[in-house]
């Protein structure tokens, strides 16, 4: 199955992540098939970059988001408050 998760990069205590489509089997920061965006939790403000185009394809070709991505396409208004798929624009 395919999965969009999040890919830690970044230093020690200093983490960033980006949102990549990857096999449910390769390892948290092993193999993936796309990145469409980044994340990074420390700065101030927090940086979201969402890729709402390829993130909506992936979606709608079965991929499935873990529980904290859903939360961040939330977030990016990719996926509304039900966890639907919102149109593009």
């Amino acid at each position: 199955m395919v999965t969009i998760r999040l890919r830690r990069t970044g230093k020690t205590k200093q983490p960033s992540y980006r949102l990549v489509i990857a096999d449910s089997r390769s390892p948290r920061d092993g193999k993936f098939i796309e990145i469409i965006g980044h994340y990074h939790p420390v700065r101030d403000p927090q940086e979201l970059v969402v890729n709402a185009e390829r993130a909506r394809y992936w979606l709608g070709v079965g991929a499935q988001p873990s529980d904290r991505v859903v939360l961040l396409l939330k977030r990016a208004n990719v996926l509304d408050s039900n966890g639907a798929v919102t149109a593009a624009g």
